[in-house]
């Protein structure tokens, strides 16, 4: 499996069956992404919550790809009204798709769409793709229940936000790493805009430090796991 960096909280995952799977893919308004919407495709994009920067280029995806969009019930169904294709979740349900297995998780956030309606809950997920299992924390705050995750979960690599402000911090990150104890760790959400900003190298420096590893990647990178 293949995992490719856009910055901010943007990933594509790409199994090996070919399968491509967009996660939170704003693209067209990122100022860190190497690519625009019309260059990439997919036939599934998971959307963690609504706001402009993780629901994104979804629509413009879903349409001109027919890709088929993933998230909590309330924002499935505003794609749908949105002439998307949808598949409806909510926190704690799991489904197995063709390219691999999703269950959403908890997150401290908030969630609405860009004309301010009210979208669900936001969410984090758990995807597992070819064996191994992936955990995109969405846009959140530190939270107890990250350490049952961890516990129920063999979590092969955690993605985790370290800008501060809108989620949690390079310390709460840390402690995040220490309930989820995953094998490799991507720290994800900085440097967008100077609101936040974090050094991923010194998170990276710090998780190492705790036995674990981290990888730092830059917009566009992409890393075989």
């Amino acid at each position: 499996m293949k995992i490719r960096y856009f910055g901010h909280s943007a990933f594509m995952l790409t199994n090996g069956a070919g399968l491509r799977v967009l996660i939170d893919p704003f693209l067209d308004d990122n100022p860190l992404s190497p690519v625009k919407s019309d260059e990439i495709d997919a036939e599934y994009i998971i959307a963690t919550h609504a706001h402009a920067d993780h629901l994104g280029d979804s629509l413009k995806i879903a349409k001109r790809c027919d890709a088929t969009i993933i998230g909590v019930a309330e924002l499935a169904w505003y794609v749908e009204s949105k002439g998307c294709k949808a598949h409806a979740m909510q926190i704690g349900g799991a489904y197995s798709f063709p390219f691999g297995r999703v269950k959403l998780t908890p997150a401290l956030h908030g969630s609405q769409t860009p004309e301010g309606q009210y979208a669900g809950l936001a969410a984090g997920v758990l995807l597992w793709v070819d064996g191994m299992c992936i955990y995109h924390a969405g846009d959140t705050g530190l939270f107890y229940d990250m350490k049952l995750i961890g516990e129920m979960n063999e979590v092969d690599c955690f993605i985790v936000p370290i800008g501060d402000n809108f989620t949690m911090g390079i310390e709460d990150a840390l402690k995040a790493v220490e309930f989820v104890n995953p094998k490799k760790v991507l720290p994800m959400h900085y440097n967008t805009w100077p609101v936040i900003g974090a050094d991923p190298e010194e998170f990276a420096r710090k998780v190492n430090a705790m036995g674990r590893v981290c990888l730092t990647l830059k917009p566009g990178d992409e890393l075989q796991i």
